[in-house]
């Protein structure tokens, strides 16, 4: 979790896991379980500790807690974590590092800061930001990627991934 103040931002289990965040419920973004889901333990303490901005919070337009949510996803690709288009700070790159993995770690992602760019993945779909506000479409479940409602199609709370490891046909 990160957080404003001072000395490092990322804080770990300060906070019920799934609890409301400003009354907000949470949303599921990837559900993993099984021996794949354990497999993914170690890549992501190593993605956490690996945080290149562990020392910086900025609301807008980034590093935030979605910029430390996107970092994982692009250190541990088999999550196929795709943030959603209302996720201000996914997008966010260091100027003299605009291009790169997509936060879901299987696609390309250009970025000034995010504040402008594009995203072409298997999971994104594809992707504009102008301003932190993301615009695009998503062909892998098939839906618009609107700014303030973050995905408008078909219901993705379970992707085939989740369905698979979880033992479902």
């Amino acid at each position: 979790m990160t957080r404003w103040g001072g000395g490092p931002v990322v804080r770990r289990n300060r906070m019920i896991p799934d609890g409301l965040w400003f009354g907000a419920v949470p949303t599921v973004l990837v559900d993993h379980r099984g021996e794949g889901a354990a497999a993914m333990i170690d890549d992501i303490e190593a993605a956490i500790h690996a945080y290149p901005h562990a020392d910086t919070y900025r609301s807008y337009p980034g590093p935030n807690s979605n910029t430390f949510l996107a970092h994982v996803g692009r250190e541990v690709p088999a999550l196929r974590l795709d943030l959603p288009a209302n996720a201000i700070g996914k997008d966010y790159r260091p100027i003299d590092a605009p291009l790169g993995l997509s936060p879901s770690g299987r696609g390309v992602q250009f970025s000034l800061l995010g504040l402008l760019g594009m995203t072409l993945g298997l999971e994104e779909g594809v992707e504009f930001n102008l301003l932190g506000l993301h615009f695009g479409l998503d062909f892998n479940r098939p839906g618009l990627r609107l700014p303030s409602i973050g995905r408008l199609g078909m219901d993705d709370s379970r992707g085939p991934a989740a369905a698979t490891e979880a033992g479902a046909p």
